[in-house]
């Protein structure tokens, strides 16, 4: 067992969960002739996806990773470790996949054999409710990442899904695009796209557009939610928002709360006289006090490497010729991302983060939720700020924000800590269905506040039960 006391076999999938994008399987793709001989596919090869520079059509029986993962037509590499092992997996949906990538220039997504970014998953259910959900991956993952957190559940319910690999993925995403945030700022341009695409390829699927377009997304894939409900409201009619990212020049963001965890977490690890105030500084930097047992594990998979690719996109000028900087460098040493200093960077860094920020200023109802113990994404310091901007923005008749205790940033470590944790998955559920009725019955959401975990809880309530209504607002 490494330090944290997490299982191997959820070590080297949680890392991926936000940073690695992992070789796929390749799809199996249905010859023409195969897809015209399914009644319920016939004439599929007519489906166009608009702007796609390659596409590839399959008529399947099951459109979930129930029967994804055997036919080729998902990458279980690219959604392990976001989900509890225990998550039921719906079945029998079946329809139209389509696979294809975008025009671009970058060359990081090896899924297919294409070594081609801007990938796509199109899923079109033969028993179709009217609506179409768009996600954009999380980390920086590939296209198929939501496949089980999310993708699965809303096939089910009937509804179109389309996923992008946001334009570049891997942990060396920052050697995309020409400037600092031209990186990140292609996410946002690739989710649009998407979603314009997506909507023709339903009209012409189902002989009518989509009744309702909804965005939804975990951590990177819930800032690109905010950001799409901010700058492109028209094509959406609402958004949940797991867990988004937040980017804001004047902070907080990654590189202000980071560098102190970096700083302080080793002399807390260490003990003695030093660890009483390395304490203090990380709940000063954010991070939730009845946390600490998470600590370990994100020191050892994602402070320190989320710091130096993010820095690194952001502020390349801060280590010279380096990339990306020194893993796990000391305070003192040079260029070293412990001691990076936000505020006193020179100005273009802030002008470079304002490309990708947010504002607050959406346009249609979104719901965000966010764990109370998530360390990655300090809640303090991320979803509590963005909910303010929106009010702030006069937007909060429009939205709706919920504290989830005892949930952390992914839900597989609820299978190593399921006395402390609570996955967030059913939360996103019941969330959805939310948004749902406040859109299409205009029943207003319960008021934002802190969701209690329930006392002496088991998986059997975690794993399916998350009410939004059940403790007083905040």
């Amino acid at each position: 067992m490494p330090s944290g006391g997490l299982p191997v076999p959820l070590v080297l999938p949680y890392t991926a969960a936000l940073l690695l994008a992992l070789t796929a399987v390749p799809a199996v793709a249905q010859q023409p002739s195969e897809a015209r001989a399914a009644g319920h596919c016939s004439r599929i090869t007519r489906l166009q996806v608009p702007g796609a520079e390659h596409q590839e059509w399959a008529c399947l029986k099951e459109l979930t990773t129930a029967g994804t993962v055997a036919s080729g037509h998902t990458d279980p590499a690219d959604w392990a470790g976001l989900t509890p092992a225990g998550l039921a997996t719906p079945s029998g949906v079946p329809g139209v996949q389509i696979d294809g990538y975008f025009p671009d220039t970058s060359a990081t997504n090896s899924n297919h054999g294409w070594s081609h970014d801007s990938q796509f998953v199109i899923r079109l259910p033969d028993r179709w409710n009217g609506g179409l959900v768009v996600a954009g991956s999380p980390g920086v993952r590939e296209q198929y990442a939501n496949d089980r957190a999310i993708g699965d559940w809303v096939l089910s319910r009937g509804y179109a899904f389309a996923a992008t690999d946001k334009g570049n993925t891997g942990a060396a995403f920052y050697r995309d695009g020409a400037a600092p945030g031209e990186a990140i700022a292609e996410w946002n341009d690739r989710v649009t796209q998407l979603t314009r695409a997506a909507r023709a390829v339903v009209a012409q699927r189902y002989h009518r557009p989509p009744s309702r377009t909804l965005a939804t997304g975990m951590s990177n894939g819930g800032y690109l939610v905010r950001w799409q409900l901010e700058n492109h409201p028209e094509l959406y009619d609402g958004g949940v928002d797991w867990e988004g990212t937040l980017w804001r020049a004047s902070g907080p963001n990654l590189l202000t709360f980071l560098p102190p965890a970096l700083r302080h977490y080793p002399v807390f690890a260490a003990g003695g006289s030093g660890a009483g105030a390395a304490h203090r500084a990380m709940l000063a930097a954010g991070y939730p006090e009845g946390s600490e047992f998470l600590w370990p594990f994100h020191h050892q998979y994602y402070w320190d490497l989320t710091q130096r690719i993010y820095r690194e996109e952001l502020d390349p000028g801060y280590d010279g010729p380096i990339e990306a900087g020194t893993p796990y460098c000391a305070p003192g040493a040079p260029a070293c991302d412990a001691d990076y200093a936000y505020a006193s960077r020179p100005s273009e860094v802030r002008r470079a983060v304002a490309t990708i920020g947010l504002t607050g200023r959406i346009g249609k109802p979104l719901i965000t939720l966010h764990g109370t113990l998530d360390v990655l994404l300090p809640i303090g310091r991320d979803s509590d700020v963005y909910a303010r901007m929106v009010h702030d923005a006069g937007r909060g008749g429009l939205f709706r924000y919920y504290r989830v205790e005892g949930a952390t940033h992914v839900d597989s470590l609820y299978d190593a800590f399921p006395d402390r944790l609570r996955p967030l998955t059913p939360c996103h559920r019941s969330a959805f269905t939310s948004l749902e009725a406040w859109i299409g019955q205009g029943r207003q959401p319960a008021p934002s506040h802190t969701v209690a975990r329930p006392a002496a809880a088991g998986p059997s309530t975690l794993l399916t039960d998350c009410p939004l209504d059940s403790t007083e607002p905040r």
